[in-house]
Parts: C-alpha cells; sequence; structure tokens
C-alpha cells in the first residue's frame, strides 16, 4: 500500500521530469558527439540504476553538460562507438572509489575550480553549437575546439538566414518561459514546435531547408537499447584517464545536487549509497549502449518543484521516458538541430551562476583569478586538463596558506605585558622588545609550517625566557618534534630559558618519547599552565582574569604601534 502511495504522489512530478528529460537528452547526447539514442538510452537505464540503488530521493541522473566537454573531446579523437565502453570503465572506477571511501578526498576539490571547469565547459558547449545555430554544413572537423570555431568564423558568410531566425526564436521562447512561466520548461515546448518545422523543411511543405536530426544521424529508431560495439576500442591509457577524470566529475556533481536538493527539502540523503548507485548506473549504461552520466541540477531541482517527495519520481520520470520514447523517439528525426542548439545554449547559460563568481570575487580574489584560470584551461586546451591544473593551484595555494605560522605572542617586560600579536614574525622587529616571550601554538606542527615556527623564535633579540605554550596544539608530526628540537637548543644556545606549559593529552604521549622534553621536565621546566610558570618567574597574576583586558586585539595592532610600546 505504501509504494502505491508513493506512486500516487510522485508520477505527476515524474510525468514532467521526463517530458523536459526527452529533448534535453538527445540535445546533450549530440553536443558529446554522440547519436541521439544514446542519450536516451542513458537517461533511462543510468536513471533508474541510480534513483533504484542512490541515497537521494530526488537527485535525478542522466546525460549532462558538466561531462559533454570531454565526451566531445572523447568521440571526437575514438569515434562516439567508444562512449559506451567509457561509461564502464567510469562506473567502475567510481565503484573502486566507493570502495575505498575516496570521496571523503574527491570533494576537497575548492568551489572556485569548480565553477571555473563549470564554466568552461558551459563555453565549450555554447561555442560547439555554432555551426547549428548559423545554418553551417559540410565543413572540415579539426580535434581542438578553437579550430572548429575559427573555421565557423572562416565560412560565416555560409549562413542560413532561417536557420538564424529558428534558433533565435527558440531560445527566446525558452528564456520566455523560464522566467515568466517557469512551470513550463521551454524545451517542451520548442521540442513539438520544432518537430514540426523540421517535418514541414523535410518534406518540401516551406521553402526553408533546416537542417534535422535525420539529415545528420539518419533514422532514429523506436528503442531503449542497443548492442555496445566492445571491439571497436578496448581499455587504453587515453580511456583510463579520461574515465577517471569523469568519474571524479561525475561524483562531485552528483553529491553536489544531492546536498543542494537536500538544503531544499530539509531532508539528509545517504553520500554513501548515492556514490555506488552512481557508479552502477554508469555501467549499466555502458551496457545498454548509452554515455558516461551523472546527477542533473536542473532536472532534479524541476523534480522537487514539481512535487516529488520519493525517489519514485526519478524511477518514473525513466520508465515514462521510456514508453514515451519507444512511440514518439522516432519522430524526433525531424528536430533541427537549430533548435537544439538553442536547448544547449540555454543549457550552457544555467551551468553558469552568476552568483557565485560574484560571492568569489567578494570573499575571495585569488580564488576568482583560478575560477578564470581553470576555464580558460579547460576551453583552450582539455577539460580534464583544466580541472587537473586547477587542483593543483588550489593544494599548492592552501600549503601556501598552511606553511605560514599559527600562534599568539604575548610579549612581557619588567614583569609586565605590554603587547599580544598574533602570527607576527619576530624578526621583523629589530629592538629589543621584551625580557620574557609566551608562544602559544595553535592547532599543529607540521612539515608544512615547522620552517615558519623555526623562523620566529630563531632570533628572541633582549629576551631571557622563552615559554612554549602547547594548550592550542593539537597535534605534531615528526618534522614538527625536530623543528621544535631545533628551536629548543639554538634559544639554550642563545643563553636563554625555555619553558613548556600547558601539553595536552593530544601531545603528551609523542613529547614523553623526546629526550628534550624529559631533559627540560628534570629540570622542572614543564607545567600545566602559562600562569604558574609566570608565577614561579615572580609576575603577580590576577587569579580571576589570567589575561589583560585591556590590551590591543590583534586586528587593532600595527607594526609602528608594536615598536611604540618596545621602544
Amino acid at each position: 500500500m505504501r509504494f502505491f502511495s508513493h506512486v500516487k504522489n510522485n508520477w505527476k512530478s515524474g510525468l514532467t521530469v521526463s517530458l523536459v528529460s526527452i529533448p534535453l537528452s538527445v540535445s546533450l547526447s549530440v553536443a558529446a558527439n554522440a547519436s541521439p539514442i544514446m542519450g536516451i538510452i542513458t537517461a533511462v537505464w543510468a536513471g533508474i540504476i541510480a534513483a533504484i540503488l542512490g541515497g537521494s530521493n530526488y537527485n535525478v541522473v542522466g546525460p549532462t553538460g558538466a561531462l559533454s566537454g570531454m565526451l566531445a573531446a572523447f568521440a571526437i579523437n575514438y569515434g562516439y562507438s567508444t562512449l559506451p565502453m567509457l561509461a564502464i570503465v567510469s562506473g567502475t572506477i567510481i565503484i573502486v572509489f566507493f570502495a575505498l571511501r575516496f570521496e571523503r578526498y574527491i570533494v576537497l576539490i575548492p568551489s572556485s575550480v569548480m565553477h571555473g571547469f563549470t564554466l568552461g565547459v558551459a563555453l565549450i558547449i555554447g561555442l560547439n553549437q555554432l555551426n547549428f545555430a548559423l545554418g553551417l554544413k559540410g565543413l572540415p572537423t579539426h580535434k581542438h575546439l578553437l579550430q572548429n570555431v575559427m573555421e565557423s568564423f572562416k565560412h560565416i558568410g555560409q549562413f542560413d538566414a532561417g536557420t538564424i531566425i529558428l534558433f533565435l526564436s527558440a531560445i527566446a521562447v525558452i528564456f520566455y518561459f523560464s522566467k515568466l512561466i517557469p512551470k513550463v520548461p521551454g524545451p517542451i515546448i520548442v521540442a513539438p514546435i520544432g518537430m514540426f518545422l523540421g517535418y514541414l523543411s523535410e518534406n518540401g511543405f516551406i521553402n526553408t531547408h533546416f537542417q534535422t536530426l535525420h539529415t545528420r544521424f539518419g533514422e532514429i529508431g523506436s528503442k531503449i537499447y542497443q548492442m555496445p560495439n566492445f571491439s571497436a576500442h578496448f581499455v587504453d591509457i587515453n580511456l583510463l584517464k579520461t574515465a577517471f577524470a569523469i568519474a571524479v566529475i561525475a561524483i562531485l556533481e552528483t553529491l553536489i545536487s544531492a546536498k543542494i536538493a537536500d538544503n531544499m527539502t530539509n531532508t539528509k540523503s545517504n553520500q554513501r549509497k548515492e556514490m555506488m548507485g552512481l557508479g552502477l548506473a554508469n555501467i549499466a549504461s555502458g551496457i545498454f549502449g548509452g554515455i558516461p552520466a551523472t546527477a542533473a541540477l536542473a532536472r532534479t531541482t524541476l523534480n522537487i518543484k514539481s512535487g516529488a517527495n520519493h525517489k519514485i519520481s526519478a524511477a518514473m520520470s525513466c520508465i515514462l521516458m521510456g514508453v514515451i520514447s519507444l512511440i514518439f523517439l522516432p519522430y524526433f528525426k525531424y528536430l533541427p538541430l537549430a533548435v537544439v542548439a538553442s536547448i544547449l545554449v540555454y543549457v550552457a547559460i544555467q551551468m553558469v551562476g552568476a552568483e557565485h563568481f560574484v560571492h568569489i570575487y567578494k570573499h575571495d580574489k585569488k580564488a576568482f583569478v583560478l575560477s578564470f584560470v581553470v576555464a580558460g584551461v579547460t576551453l583552450v586546451e582539455d577539460p580534464i586538463f583544466g580541472i587537473l591544473i586547477g587542483a593543483i593551484i588550489a593544494l599548492l595555494t592552501l600549503v601556501n596558506h598552511l606553511s605560514r605560522a599559527k600562534c599568539e605572542i604575548s610579549i612581557l617586560r619588567d614583569k609586565k605585558m605590554v603587547a599580544r600579536l598574533q602570527t607576527i614574525k619576530f624578526n621583523e622587529i629589530e629592538k629589543p622588545f621584551g625580557d620574557v616571550v609566551v608562544y602559544r601554538f595553535a592547532g599543529q606542527i607540521n612539515y608544512i609550517n615547522s620552517q615558519a615556527h623555526i623562523e620566529n623564535l630563531s632570533n628572541l633579540s633582549g629576551v631571557h625566557t622563552v615559554i612554549l605554550n602547547f594548550r592550542n596544539l593539537f597535534y605534531i608530526d615528526l618534522d614538527g618534534m625536530n623543528a621544535l628540537e631545533e628551536i629548543i637548543n639554538t634559544n639554550k644556545a642563545q643563553g636563554k630559558k625555555v619553558i613548556i606549559t600547558s601539553a595536552g593529552p593530544l601531545i603528551i604521549p609523542v613529547l614523553v618519547k623526546t629526550k628534550w622534553y624529559n631533559g627540560l621536565k628534570e629540570q622542572k621546566l614543564v607545567f600545566d599552565s602559562t600562569t604558574e610558570a609566570l608565577e614561579v618567574l615572580g609576575f603577580e597574576i590576577d587569579k580571576d582574569s589570567s589575561r589583560d583586558k585591556t590590551l590591543k586585539t590583534y586586528e587593532d595592532y600595527t607594526m609602528s604601534d608594536t615598536l611604540a610600546i618596545v621602544k
């Protein structure tokens, strides 16, 4: 009874998604340089497997713009018959990632890189429609997108006015419905109108001759399965490289889509199950003759807004799409390529969220620049190379940030506090500035930031006691231990007393294994708190407040302030 209740509540949303998915799947398959039927096969089989076995109640899986750029480049080089094998290998890699729980690391690719990649793919999809939108045909095909774009501009004088008018009219209708009547998706309107015009054109009822799916691909049969030609291209290094990149993008897109759906519906998806379902969905797509697939955010959002409340909606959309395709798919052969171009240009524009770039620009200018670097490399060179370069640059930027010493520094002179600073290099202050320094480590000391701490504590002019506070230190690696030993030995060699305070239970087991810590403990230079250490040094400490509340914060301090204090 519960099953039938879910069916009753979700069939309308399933039907809505299926009607939108058919023209989108055909168009995105064309964008991937595959045959139209492969898009339908992908949407039906990948979609239903992901819906049944996945962990989200709302995600709709199928062909998407995010993968089209890579698939198009691969199909140009190896032929579209290799795409089913690419889907199987991509799905297998996703399953391997699932087994090894690699999704924990894949999702660490920053949003700026993903948005830049999406922008680059959107540009690839849009620019690839030039010939369809202008009515150009019979042009040489090159391996690189920009060469094809230049070829189109060379022959722009051969444009067809009727095709341009149809393209502009179709995209205007799509945007009109998306803005004013969002409940009626534009592709549902332009696809049947376009097929009618294509029929009139091909049968000579109108003077304008439109290029259609039929003129490009021939007959489109009524089928949701075709035997893949695995012998055309088996597994090699280039296929593995492309499949790996597709797996990463598919996982990111799917988990991001599921997270957005959760936010829209106040629900919680199962990421592990969603990842497993995605892997099996891609394998199924390849077996049935489809192309790689991932979650489609636009169709997922439509699913939610159409009233879906269970994964049966996505499953029913696939079943209904299969039934509708078996009956009506042959008529899609009359769909003009100009209409396909209008749908794909709309998809490309929708992929680029201007608000995301505005947000990145406001909060992190470097990340904003990185987004456009990734977009540029994706467009000019290769989508795989684009996201790889972006991830490497983001990682190096993060490492550079982490390499800075995170600490808080208290400067004391004549048994009085004179300054408290955060993460400022002592060697930038040339004059003696105090006789006791409390150096509070923050976070961790590791191979990345240990050198910065060494530089901070290497030349403390005028200081006779250095207190190393470990209260906020939670992790030390081997290089961090070596750095601490160097800091202590350097300061001892300069005649300074070194005191350790506030070591917590997370790091004491590591410290007790070192000679220098045990040596300081024997000399009674290890204390439970900095307050206790300062009392031993003869400081009078306010028991009610161990901090001087009148001190400036780091944000209020400037270098001139510090120099003025310590003169």
